[in-house]
């Protein structure tokens, strides 16, 4: 098994789009690379901490390659705007690609540099190795599963 971490604005979209994923085997929503140690929502939402609302994904890659994972991840983001995604705006929601092996960051860069083109901005998506996680409360956990008709950004169809 393998893991990526993508911040792609409010958490509760990107976990329920990624979890539809043949071969995604676990998901969680949390906080990723802040300075504040296991930080609360209410920290976060102040935007002070430096953490974005990022999605952990556990994937076989047996089964779906981290290229097409990537490929889903920038349908569903504007990697051009800057700290913001659908209504949610604050450097919380910041878009961004964590890995923990370093074979993955160099094809998350050379991905996001291949794509680059189709854009009319430059893309502002941060790629950077994971300094840190953090579960976020268990209300958040599966959110939209739990809330069919809570709010969303993300296109689940995309």
């Amino acid at each position: 098994m393998k893991e990526i971490y993508l911040a792609g604005g409010c958490f509760w979209g990107v976990e329920e789009y990624f979890s539809r994923i043949n071969g995604v085997v676990d998901t969680q929503v949390g906080y990723a690379n802040g300075t504040v140690k296991n930080p609360s929502y209410e920290q976060v939402c102040t935007g002070t901490t430096g953490h974005a609302e990022t999605t952990y994904i556990k994937y076989d890659e047996t089964k779906v390659t981290l290229e097409t994972l990537l490929e889903r991840f920038f349908r569903i983001i504007d990697p051009t705007l800057l700290n913001r995604q659908g209504g949610d705006i604050g450097n919380q929601y910041r878009t961004g690609i964590y890995y923990t092996d370093e074979s993955d960051g160099e094809l998350i860069r050379k991905f996001v540099s291949k794509i680059d083109d189709k854009y009319d901005k430059p893309i502002v998506t941060e790629v950077k190795k994971l300094e840190c996680f953090y579960d976020a409360e268990e209300y958040h956990q599966d959110y939209l599963k739990k809330n069919p008709g809570g709010y969303c950004h993300v296109d689940m169809n995309a």
